[in-house]
């Protein structure tokens, strides 16, 4: 084999070779996309769940404000509150809130549930539940999110 022959092999191979890496970032877009779609999905359904167990809680507990959650943290609901107590140094300001957002898509392709619980002025938990996008469990993050919620209002009914 000669060396015209050689190059025009080689210069196959590159075309080849060029061909394919274009192909895979076609894919690599595409399944980019569909990732975001699929966190989109999950995101709308669970955050309506959240808005739906979250506006349970002041009909238990008057006093609670509900607000939807739609920012930079997330998307979810978060039921707060201010109360007046009387403490050994006069009048004290106590605030409860419970917030309950899914994550917004990121670098990384997972969907993360997010929660934050305060009582009376003390920060109770602070959590986070994830799984790798394309295997993420819907209902598993419905079940977090009853459980984060019922575990507060215990939480909440004890401590007032």
């Amino acid at each position: 084999m000669d060396f015209q022959d050689r190059l025009q092999r080689a210069v196959e191979r590159g075309r080849r070779s060029g061909n394919e890496k274009a192909r895979e970032q076609v894919e690599q877009a595409l399944n980019d996309e569909e990732l975001r779609r699929l966190h989109t999905k999950h995101q709308l359904q669970l955050s309506e769940h959240i808005e739906a167990c979250l506006a349970k809680l002041p009909d238990h507990f008057p006093g609670f404000q509900f607000q939807t959650v739609a920012n930079e943290r997330g998307w979810g609901a978060a039921v707060s509150r201010d109360d007046v107590g009387l403490g050994s140094d006069g009048r004290t300001n106590y605030y409860s809130r419970l917030e309950v957002v899914i994550r917004p898509a990121g670098k990384y392709p997972v969907l993360e549930l997010a929660a934050k619980g305060t009582i009376r002025n003390k920060e109770l938990f602070n959590r986070s539940h994830y799984q790798r996008l394309a295997e993420a469990d819907p209902d598993s993050f419905t079940e977090m999110i009853d459980l984060w919620v019922l575990e507060y209002a215990e939480l909440y009914a004890a401590k007032r």
